[in-house]
């Protein structure tokens, strides 16, 4: 038996012997992501966590998510084999929020006509802050529909903190989107969304030059991308969609169709045995994502059998309340 292969039987007695569910992201190694009893996105982790019999979660996935699972159901006991912090997520907290709202006074839109929309991707006090603002949580794939129910209030849409998803969407939408620090008063003041200037790494890697190599070398093939992606690659891409989103389309496509897929690296060569390609001419792997090892959740684990946990997610009452008002509004929006 391999070394791989003990520990992932030693994790399956411990947590058999333990009241524990293993969650773990679609980006997560595949070691990891093979010893899971629940994989998917952040907002399906985090809504299957807490539907969950066990006492613990266990969740392998970068640190927002983790609170994600806490702020839904206070009364769980949430562990982090790497309480691994989202690069995107750890651009934005509750003072740089204040600031974009004060940026938005500045160009002259009154507090009371700016709505905030947050990406999931945000820690729980970014969220509170949205809350509290009459504000929602959207994921990827909510993102057009929050928007719009947003915008029958008449108010200017502040979205955090991925500027990248807030602009993608106003395209589609026939918007006006602005990026804060990086557009004129005057063009903050005109658009309809104003973006925090946030993004991710990972998405950030895939290019114009990319589709155009691909696109060269191998004629019909389909390019599927993240939202996250620049919007001059959302453009050219034949689709556009969440990481559920787009497994769907890829593992739609017949087996002879090239595909090459803007995300990260660990969801793509999982998604076909052929014809599949990584849309970038670097290895896309989330840097944070990929630290959770299967050594940590073994020690994770240990910890939690020896009765001293390590690496548990506390979310003070009042974050939780108002962070959880921002993703309950969520639900309202998608069920109205």
């Amino acid at each position: 038996m391999s070394s791989i292969e003990a520990l992932k039987k030693s994790i399956e007695e411990l947590k058999n012997e333990l009241s524990v569910t293993i969650v773990a992201h679609y980006y997560q190694k595949d070691e990891v992501y093979e010893i899971a009893d629940i994989t998917g996105d952040s907002l399906e982790l985090a809504k299957r966590a807490k539907e969950s019999d066990s006492e613990w979660v266990l969740f392998c996935g970068v640190g927002f998510m983790g609170q994600s699972v806490k702020i839904l159901a206070p009364q769980k006991r949430v562990a982090m084999p790497k309480i691994a912090c989202c690069a995107m997520a750890r651009m934005i907290d509750s003072t740089y929020f204040d600031e974009s709202v004060a940026a938005m006074v500045e160009a002259g839109i009154p507090k009371e006509d700016i709505l905030p929309i947050t990406y999931i991707n945000s820690g729980a006090e970014v969220k509170a802050k949205v809350g509290q603002m009459g504000g929602a949580v959207c994921t990827s794939s909510s993102a057009v529909s929050i928007i719009q129910k947003a915008m029958e209030s008449k108010k200017k849409i502040l979205f955090v903190p991925d500027r990248c998803l807030g602009q993608n969407v106003a395209r589609k939408m026939g918007l006006k989107s602005a990026v804060i620090g990086i557009d004129k008063p005057q063009e903050i003041a005109q658009a309809d969304i104003i973006c925090y200037n946030g993004f991710c790494s990972v998405h950030q890697l895939f290019t114009l030059k990319d589709v155009e190599f691909f696109r060269k070398k191998y004629p019909g093939i389909k390019i599927a991308v993240h939202p996250e992606c620049d919007p001059s690659v959302c453009e050219v891409a034949d689709f556009v969609g969440s990481t559920s989103q787009i497994i769907k389309y890829v593992q739609s496509l017949p087996l002879e169709q090239k595909v090459a897929v803007g995300t990260e690296y660990n969801l793509v060569h999982r998604l076909r045995s052929k014809n599949t390609y990584v849309l970038s001419s670097t290895k896309p792997e989330c840097p944070t994502m990929n630290e959770t090892t299967l050594e940590d959740v073994y020690n994770t684990l240990l910890e939690i059998q020896k009765g001293n946990p390590i690496n548990e997610i506390h979310v003070d009452e009042e974050t939780i309340h108002w962070a959880k008002v921002a993703l309950e509004r969520m639900f309202a929006y998608l069920e109205a």
